[in-house]
């Protein structure tokens, strides 16, 4: 079953209006919708160099920490 994008609930498909409804908030969205809310609430992912720099921080804070 999928879940909601505003609050987590369970959706069920209702086949007549081809509809995805949320039993918890009644949130109403087709199939291409909930794919596209889903996509924009997805946080973003680090790129290689956010990856690199967060480490040289992390090992620069930990190196300066152990000097005192």
């Amino acid at each position: 079953m999928p879940y909601c994008p505003e609050c987590g609930g369970e959706m069920i498909y209702n086949i007549a209006t081809k509809h995805f409804t949320c039993k918890s908030c009644g949130l109403t969205v087709t199939q291409q919708e909930l794919m596209d809310l889903r996509e924009r609430n997805r946080p973003p992912e680090e790129t290689e160099d956010e990856i690199r720099q967060n480490r040289r921080k992390e090992y620069l804070k930990w190196y300066l920490s152990s000097k005192k």
